[in-house]
């Protein structure tokens, strides 16, 4: 069985503040419950993206619930549209 997310918004950190290297993703589970996580992309690492928000464990009912709850818990987010 699959345990595997299935991203649905991916949200940057715009301009000098981050740009392509922090973003919070809403993702849907296959259970049908949603939620996020903040992370962050060193490009020079090449490893990939690392969770920095650690809040993907939270379950949300909606996308609109795991949105509301990620610009509650990461401060930039709220401001970013």
């Amino acid at each position: 069985m699959a345990h595997e997310t299935t991203v649905i918004r991916s949200i940057n950190l715009g301009g000098d503040m981050g740009g392509e290297t922090i973003c919070v993703d809403l993702f849907r589970r296959p259970d049908g419950s949603f939620g996020f996580d903040e992370f962050r992309r060193d490009p020079e690492g090449g490893r990939g993206r690392c969770s920095i928000g650690h809040p993907g464990a939270a379950r949300f009912e909606s996308a609109e619930d795991a949105l509301a709850a990620a610009k509650a818990a990461v401060g930039w987010l709220a401001d970013a549209g």
